[in-house]
């Protein structure tokens, strides 16, 4: 009788450690499955490109400010660089893109974006590009020329990538890539600094 009960335990504690190393068999088996599927080898331990939804611009608690530059047009079609102070936040690019959407404060410059576009969202991957989403208004609402296209495009970019984590930004409009906002600058594309349009 005490062996018999004894052999039940045994095998009642036996069971949960075999499924146990079970599911962990079948989990590496899992993973190396996903790693070859990426491309990649048993040994190799990059991470895929995950997006990062860039937080919420939330304000930092002892109402500290911090200095940005945004980028918006003179006459003769320039970007020129306005200081602005903002409320220190977490999720910086995400209040610089609203503050320029604002429009400048400074006399003598122009609005690069149509007051009617919306920030739908902002995505900084680990490898330095900034996904910026913004809505159809801008297309709408943006003159039909050339010069308002580079410089809608490239005040976003100049501005975006002052911060050390954005290297280039790729534009989406609501939700989806366009190849071009007016039919003159490439926008399917990573885009980098441009300093030959600033003053």
């Amino acid at each position: 009788m005490k062996k018999t009960a004894l052999l039940l335990l045994l095998m009642m504690l036996a069971g949960p450690v075999l499924s146990g190393c079970f599911l962990t068999d079948r989990i590496s088996a899992l993973k190396q499955e996903f790693n070859k599927s990426q491309g990649k080898t048993g040994g190799d331990t990059m991470t895929p490109n995950v997006v990062i939804n860039a937080p919420k611009a939330t304000a930092t608690p002892g109402g500290e400010t911090r200095t940005i530059a945004l980028y918006f047009a003179d006459q003769a079609g320039k970007l020129v660089v306005e200081e602005r102070e903002v409320p220190k936040v977490v999720g910086i690019a995400r209040a610089a893109v609203e503050e320029l959407i604002k429009g400048p404060k400074q006399a003598g410059l122009q609005p690069t974006l149509p007051a009617s576009t919306k920030l739908l969202d902002i995505n900084v991957r680990p490898d330095g590009l900034a996904i910026i989403d913004l809505s159809g208004d801008l297309i709408k609402d943006l003159p039909a020329s050339a010069s308002a296209e580079k410089l809608a495009v490239y005040s976003i970019v100049n501005t975006v990538t002052q911060f050390p984590t954005v290297e280039k930004v790729e534009l989406r409009v609501d939700g989806k890539r366009v190849s071009t906002l007016l039919g003159h600058i490439k926008t399917d594309q990573a885009l980098a600094r441009n300093t030959s349009l600033i003053k």
